[in-house]
Order: C-alpha cells, then sequence, then structure tokens
C-alpha cells in the first residue's frame, strides 16, 4: 500500500499545483522557467504514475476484500465509463457542452472514478478510484471557482466539432471496453 499511496501524492499532489500553490507555481516559473516547472512537473507526474501502476499491481498481489459489488454495479460502470470517455474526449473542444461543463476531462476522472468505485470492493481499489474521485471533486470545484474569480467565460461553439470528438471518446471506450481493459490489467469488464 505504501508504493501506491506515495504514487497517488505525488501525481495527484503535482496536479493540484493550481488547488493549493497557486502562488508558489507562479514563483517557481517566474524564478526558474516555464520550462524548468514543466520539467519537475512532468518529473513527478511520471514518478507518480509509475509508482501507481506498480503499487496496485502490488495491491492484487495480496487483495483484502472490503465488499462485494453485486454484479449489476459492472453494467453501471461500463456505461458510467462511456460517459468518462465522451467527456475526456471535449478537452480543448470550444463546443456547447464544454461551455456549460467547463472542465471535461477533470468531469471525465470524476465520472471514472465513481464508476470504478462501484464495481470494485477490494482495499486498493478503494484507495487508488477513492483518492482519483476526491481529487477530482476538489479540483473541479476549485477550478470552476477559479472561472468565477478569473471571469473566464467559455463561449459555445458549433456542435459538430464536439459530436466527432464524442464519437472518437466513444469508438476508443469500445476498444478499451473489448481488448485493451483486459490486455493491460488483466481483467476484462464484461466477465
Amino acid at each position: 500500500m505504501f508504493v501506491l499511496i506515495l504514487g497517488l501524492i505525488l501525481f495527484l499532489g503535482a496536479h493540484s499545483v493550481r488547488l493549493w500553490g497557486e502562488d508558489f507555481r507562479d514563483r517557481m516559473i517566474a524564478e526558474r522557467g516555464d520550462g524548468m516547472w514543466k520539467g519537475l512537473y512532468s518529473l513527478a507526474s511520471i514518478v507518480g504514475l509509475v509508482l501507481i501502476v506498480w503499487g496496485y499491481g502490488l495491491t492484487r498481489l495480496n487483495p483484502i476484500d472490503v465488499w462485494y459489488p453485486p454484479v449489476w454495479t459492472r453494467h453501471l460502470a461500463i456505461l458510467l465509463n462511456a460517459v468518462a470517455f465522451a467527456l475526456v474526449a471535449l478537452n480543448g473542444s470550444p463546443g456547447p457542452i464544454r461551455a456549460a461543463v467547463g472542465h471535461p476531462m477533470v468531469l471525465g476522472v470524476k465520472v471514472w472514478a465513481f464508476a470504478h468505485l462501484l464495481a470494485n470492493g477490494r482495499l486498493g481499489d478503494i484507495l487508488l478510484f477513492g483518492a482519483f474521485m476526491v481529487w477530482a471533486i476538489v479540483d473541479y470545484a476549485g477550478s470552476r471557482r477559479r472561472d468565477k474569480r478569473e471571469g473566464i467565460v467559455r463561449m459555445a461553439g458549433p456542435w459538430k466539432p464536439e459530436l466527432i470528438r464524442m464519437a472518437i471518446g466513444l469508438a476508443l471506450w469500445l476498444v478499451f471496453l473489448l481488448f485493451l481493459h483486459q490486455w493491460l490489467f488483466g481483467v476484462s469488464p464484461l466477465g
């Protein structure tokens, strides 16, 4: 569990700097330059991600069951993950859905984490997906507050580019559902 927790702290901590330390971030960029900041941010993120993957794998060697999710939660998780993939695909899109939700990637992470919490009952799963869900909830709320404080208003562009992005996201979800999840994680969402 230690490796997983350390990875979560590094990865989610790096992705939370704008929430807890925007002044620190701005000062580091001013003192050391944007390239140095991005390098440190990337290094912390990569090391954190490697530790998360390794630590999560270690938790699966000696799993601790906390609860036993009913079968229907797997089906709901599959559908929720379709929504998550579609939302993440909207990141950077200037369309009406992004204008409405503001931060579709973070919202997609929140939906993804919630879906996995529903369908998994082991301690390692709860720690991993619970940490991502808490981070996404806090980050989404903080980002929306920052948008309001800075007067950021996203104008709703045309539907077509968003629909194309969502279709790409759903196609990736289908490939992940049918092939990649099993290949990458050794577990098929389809049972």
